[in-house]
């Protein structure tokens, strides 16, 4: 998408992150910043029951909550 959207054939609904050195020197432009997502610190999981999670999915949830601060 990047590259399409560099190559002039489209535009591309990516995370700011990857390309924001691209808007800062003019080959992206940002479009609908209006509409744009607010930003948020961290991670955020959903998900149906506590009760019955996969234990590898509960290792990752682990692995989220861990704070090395």
């Amino acid at each position: 998408m990047i590259r399409a959207a560099l190559d002039g054939i489209g535009i591309a609904y990516i995370d700011e992150d990857y390309v924001a050195p691209m808007i800062a020197d003019g080959r992206l432009v940002r479009l609908l910043q209006e509409a744009a997502l607010p930003t948020v610190d961290g991670f955020h999981l959903y998900y149906p029951s506590r009760q019955q999670n996969l234990p590898a999915f509960r290792v990752i949830v682990e692995a989220l909550r861990h704070d090395e601060a």
